[in-house]
């Protein structure tokens, strides 16, 4: 069984990004976390905190 999920990007997207500003970056970033906090139910936040608070970092 595949666990997980995959995101894949064209090259364009990818060089699109790149030519973005360092501020254009982060209001992106910001519209992202807005939405996916809108989202997300509270059992859904509840498992991402677990593997934000409880994932190894390997140092």
């Amino acid at each position: 069984m595949n666990k997980g999920f995959r995101y894949t990007l064209e090259k364009e997207d990818i060089v699109n990004y790149m030519k973005l500003s360092d501020e254009e970056k982060l209001n992106w970033l910001e519209e992202i976390v807005s939405f996916t906090e809108k989202v997300l139910t509270p059992k859904e936040k509840k498992v991402r905190d677990y593997f934000r608070n409880n994932r190894e970092t390997g140092v």
